[in-house]
């Protein structure tokens, strides 16, 4: 049972380092751009003899969607990770426990151990051929003697 919970958990677990890469690197990739777009505007200021806001504006505007772009990806991909990460957690714990009382229970069925907390609390009546042992007989109503 346990390879088969592994596989499962890889399974479920294919897809998070993607997430994980993404949601990390995105913004890098949105400072690179806010550089690039830096650049521009300084390389567009340098070619003209008076400064004036229209020449650095497409270099600024470019720095700016580079950077809301690496935003823009990396912000959704870092809480699906987080959300995801979360659920493939509580998946394997609920899947482990369910193992562990899944095995538990074959241990008792096949070895015939019943825990105390598990007895029936009424008269049990073995069946000679050993089916049907643990059932608990039907009590019987008591006569009313008052008559």
């Amino acid at each position: 049972m346990a390879v088969v919970r592994v596989r499962e958990e890889d399974r479920l677990d294919v897809h998070l380092g993607f997430l994980a890469t993404v949601g990390s690197t995105a913004p890098y990739i949105g400072l690179f751009g806010t550089v690039w777009g830096i650049m521009n505007a300084f390389i567009g200021l340098a070619g003209v003899e008076q400064a004036s806001l229209a020449v650095v504006a497409p270099g600024i505007a470019e720095a700016l969607i580079a950077t809301a772009m690496g935003l823009f990806a990396a912000i959704p991909a870092v809480i699906a990770y987080n959300r995801y990460a979360v659920a493939l957690e509580r998946i394997s714990r609920d899947f482990s426990s369910f193992c562990d009382e899944f095995s538990a229970l074959l241990h008792r069925r096949l070895h015939g151990v019943v825990p105390p907390s598990d007895e029936p609390s009424g008269d049990v009546q073995p069946d000679a051929g050993g089916e049907g042992a643990g059932v608990v007989a039907p009590e019987e109503p008591e006569e009313d003697t008052t008559r």
